[in-house]
């Protein structure tokens, strides 16, 4: 028996003494890396990787167009020459796509002054300019609003202090920012109709406080994204002369 009661305790002890201590996280550590020239190349890393890089860049840099002029979106207040153009592009681009499948008309498009994330430099517009232009992967949706609800949108335009890109309706305000007049294609905007307001999917959902647009009559997602109609804009013009016009204005 007390040869039992040892081999027990032998193994107690050892089973003890087998147990390994709690680890326990007491710092983290780090350092930066620079990624400069001095790191060596790996170069079957570079060999699989040319032919693609090749390609992209053959693509991004063809020639689309030809533009008469540097526009930023900085040049105007209450509208600019680039929000201009890119405004028009998508009408003149999602419009037949919109008429093809719904018989109906867009009434007016609304973009974003942030949406604008580069300049159009004079001379040859590539389709890296419609990439550097737009590189978010932001869609064309056209929502159904009632024109109470675009009376929320001309006050917004009215208060918003920024150049967002507008076309086909046209805006007055006076030195309080406050609305002397807003037509969509000429005509006061009636109350009681619907009219069909191109956006991207970004502002659609919210994006920099454009809550009217729901709730709405109805959506139609077009599956065609913003960058896509400037590239297909490009392609149609020689070249591009946008201006600063009176479709949003101040009267002093």
């Amino acid at each position: 028996m007390r040869f039992t009661y040892l081999i027990y305790l032998l193994y107690i002890l050892v089973l003890f003494n087998c147990k390994q201590p709690k680890e326990y996280l007491t710092k983290i550590e780090g350092k930066q890396i620079q990624i400069t020239d001095s790191l060596a190349i790996d170069q079957d890393i570079e060999a699989f990787i040319k032919p693609y890089r090749t390609h992209i860049k053959k693509d991004l840099d063809s020639v689309l167009a030809f533009s008469a002029g540097t526009y930023t979106k900085s040049d105007g207040e209450f509208n600019t020459a680039i929000g201009n153009f890119m405004a028009d592009a998508v009408f003149d681009e999602a419009n037949p796509v919109f008429k093809k499948r719904t018989g109906k008309d867009i009434d007016m498009v609304i973009l974003n002054h942030g949406g604008i994330r580069s300049i159009i430099n004079k001379g040859n517009i590539t389709t890296r300019t419609a990439f550097e232009l737009m590189p978010f992967e932001n869609s064309i949706i056209v929502v159904a609003m009632k024109g109470s609800q675009i009376d929320s949108l001309v006050n917004y335009l009215s208060k918003a202090y920024k150049a967002h890109p507008i076309s086909k309706l046209k805006l007055s305000i006076d030195k309080n920012f406050d609305v002397i007049e807003a037509l969509i294609n000429g005509q006061e905007i009636d109350p009681h109709k619907t009219y069909y307001v191109a956006t991207n999917d970004y502002l659609y959902n919210g994006g920099d406080d454009m809550t009217f647009f729901k709730p709405n009559e109805e959506v139609y997602v077009l599956d065609y994204k913003i960058r896509n109609a400037l590239i297909d804009n490009f392609k149609k013009v020689d070249t591009i002369s946008p201006i600063m016009d009176d479709r949003f204005i101040m009267i002093k």
